[in-house]
């Protein structure tokens, strides 16, 4: 028979052992959630990471498709995966990296609410990603309780006041024509880059309700982010863009009820309602998307920490539009009666 002090060493071992085991756990636990990036060069990413069983899954938003994080590994307090990227000189301001695509090693690190992903790049500065942990998302809102401010109006019809480019080194296709915003640009492909720039308002905005309204040739393709992170697809009736990513739609994040779109070439409305995190489209008076949550901003978006205020960005990289009749509704505040 074991003595007493035995006994009581070894199951202090035990404690310790257990105790440490789940000082482990928690450590990898911390990178599991949704974080809100600005990578090495600006853009915004939201990324997600998922575990279970010991299984790591996770995902990129930036630009274009959302992309599958690989080979994901935790060790030591670091989080390891792999991504197929290019790291060359950019084509033009703003434009994308060039060279070979390749796998890239990525290391990431939490402190807290706040998360560095590095990557090292051959004969140069790493890649510096920088994020923090965004908040669950809300619960969805009584729109019925909502109090909305009185209406801005954005667009005064007669000149840019009150808007920039978002990258001043791009070339501007934005101009003002017969009380409308116009971009002109010769781009008639749905690339996500090109050097024509996107236009956003100099104020930033919190929750809103945004009334707009679009004009987009057959085959055009635009986008309207609300707070700078929720973009409302701009096509027409008939694009190739349907579904997720078609008119009416956050796009690749809620898709509509139905396609409530007009040809190309026509005057279309939007009211885009956002509260705590939920979406509401209006689509040419038609309802698609009624109160509906959004996980994350979309892609191309100006930031991605949705907590933020951010500014009206219209997309001007794409292919020629208009817009006019541009007036937004702040949310004061949602009644408890």
């Amino acid at each position: 028979m074991k003595s007493l002090p035995s006994i009581a060493v070894t199951f202090g071992l035990m404690m310790i052992g257990q105790a440490v085991g789940q000082e482990s756990a928690d450590k990898q636990q911390a990178f599991a959630g949704h974080w809100a990036l600005e990578m090495s060069n600006g853009a915004a990413g939201w990324m997600v990471l998922e575990t279970k069983d010991e299984e790591w899954n996770g995902q990129l938003w930036t630009v274009g498709e959302p992309k599958v994080i690989r080979d994901l590994k935790y060790s030591d307090g670091k989080l390891t995966f792999k991504r197929a990227l290019r790291i060359g000189p950019p084509e033009y301001p703003g434009g994308p990296y060039t060279g070979e695509r390749e796998m890239r090693d990525l290391v990431a690190t939490v402190q807290g609410d706040a998360i560095k992903v590095m990557m090292k790049v051959p004969d140069g500065n790493p890649f510096v990603h920088l994020g923090k942990r965004l908040p669950p998302l809300p619960s969805k809102p009584d729109l019925s309780k909502v109090k909305f401010g009185k209406p801005i109006i954005l667009f005064n019809g007669v000149d840019l006041t009150g808007w920039k480019l978002i990258n001043p080194k791009k070339i501007n296709g934005w101009k003002v024509k017969d009380g409308e915003l116009v971009n002109e640009t010769p781009k008639k492909t749905f690339d996500a880059f090109a050097p024509y720039g996107n236009l956003r308002t100099e104020r930033t905005f919190a929750d809103s309700k945004l009334t707009i309204e679009f004009n987009v040739p057959p085959g055009g393709n635009s986008g309207i982010y609300v707070r700078g992170a929720y973009e409302a697809q701009v096509v027409d009736r008939d694009s190739r863009m349907q579904g997720l990513q078609g008119v009416g739609a956050i796009f690749s994040r809620v898709k509509p009820s139905k396609n409530a779109g007009k040809p190309g070439g026509q005057w279309q409305s939007y009211e885009i309602t956002i509260v705590d995190r939920h979406a509401t489209v209006v689509l040419n008076g038609e309802k698609v998307i009624d109160n509906q949550p959004v996980i994350g901003n979309t892609n191309g978006a100006f930031q991605a920490d949705v907590t933020r205020p951010g500014p009206l960005h219209l997309q001007g990289d794409h292919t020629s539009v208009r817009y006019r009749n541009i007036i937004l509704y702040p949310v004061l505040g949602q009644s408890d009666e």
